[in-house]
């Protein structure tokens, strides 16, 4: 996944700094745990440096860099702007940017307390942020099918996990993804979405959802990719609440999501699975997190109801 030939450091990052953007070269420099495609470290209290560490990281912070300012003025919750842009040089062979910081702690190492609250943020985000896309907007390459057309995916994480990595029934897990299967395809014009909402990709503050980050998976298609959210990320009971305030999802969007959800609960005890075994790309943190939404997914009692 990762170039092991460029060790990015404090150093390294204080350098390219005094080399393209002198002026912030003197905020002090804190490393961020986690991250995936990019290497992560804070700039004084408001800004953060992100460092590509995967072969396809750049063209992901240019997709951001490019489309974050025409979103973030519409959406109700913080997400990072791109503040400069850093060009690759003889010291960083990539590009590289500096965002703003949004505050708070990934939902993967917290909890949320104010169900109600997290639910109607999460649905003003998501109804804010829902809009049809314009043609150029970007496409995924991995994500934003039918889940009919995912099933090879699917498959592939069921078996993957290890013995007694999925405590609930995967008889009920199977009927969730055939039901989302069998339901109707979008037929609306393809909205703008975040792409990959998870524990990691949100933060909380006093108990609540306070901020959205990574928008690197950005693109235009089927809303049902960000609504398995309402149980990927919220509390057992919240779902319910979510989908009234969304008020957009009809039963075909719905169907779809929940066996989306589903899929990704099954990604994240994988990625779980992988961490606790010290393997590369492993969270352990992922885990508990996907095991508690696959339990939300199979206990769901949301309304299946008409767009408002």
């Amino acid at each position: 996944m990762t170039d092991p030939e460029i060790e990015i450091t404090a150093e390294l990052v204080h350098a390219l700094l005094e080399d393209q953007h002198p002026d912030l070269a003197g905020l002090v420099i804190r490393e961020v745990a986690g991250g995936w495609d990019n290497h992560m470290w804070r700039l004084g209290d408001e800004l953060a440096v992100r460092m590509p560490r995967t072969e396809h990281a750049p063209d992901l912070q240019r997709k951001e860099c490019r489309w974050l300012p025409v979103l973030a003025p519409r959406l109700p919750l913080p997400v990072p702007a791109p503040e400069r842009i850093g060009e690759p040089s003889a010291l960083f062979p990539r590009p590289w940017a500096v965002m703003t910081w949004v505050p708070g702690e990934p939902l993967d190492c917290v909890s949320i307390s104010r169900d109600d609250h997290a639910a109607d943020a999460l649905a003003g985000f998501l109804r804010a942020l829902h809009r049809e896309a314009p043609a150029e907007a970007p496409a995924s390459s991995d994500r934003g099918a039918h889940p009919k057309n995912c099933t090879d995916g699917f498959e592939e994480f069921v078996h993957a996990i290890a013995p007694g990595g999925v405590t609930a029934d995967i008889r009920a897990v199977r009927a969730v993804w055939g039901d989302a299967v069998a339901a109707p395809e979008w037929e609306g014009p393809p909205v703008w979405l975040h792409g990959d909402l998870h524990p990691a990709n949100v933060v909380v503050s006093d108990g609540t959802l306070s901020g959205v980050v990574d928008f690197g998976s950005m693109f235009a298609g089927d809303p049902a990719w960000d609504l398995a959210a309402a149980w990927v990320l919220l509390p057992a009971g919240a779902a319910e609440r979510f989908f009234e305030v969304y008020a957009q999802a009809d039963e075909a969007t719905i169907r779809r999501a929940r066996g989306l959800a589903a899929l990704k609960s099954l990604f994240l005890i994988l990625m779980g699975q992988n961490g606790e075994q010290g393997l590369p790309g492993g969270k352990p943190t992922w885990g508990p997190a996907g095991r508690a939404a696959l339990d939300r997914v199979l206990t769901s009692n949301v309304r299946r109801n008409s767009p408002v």
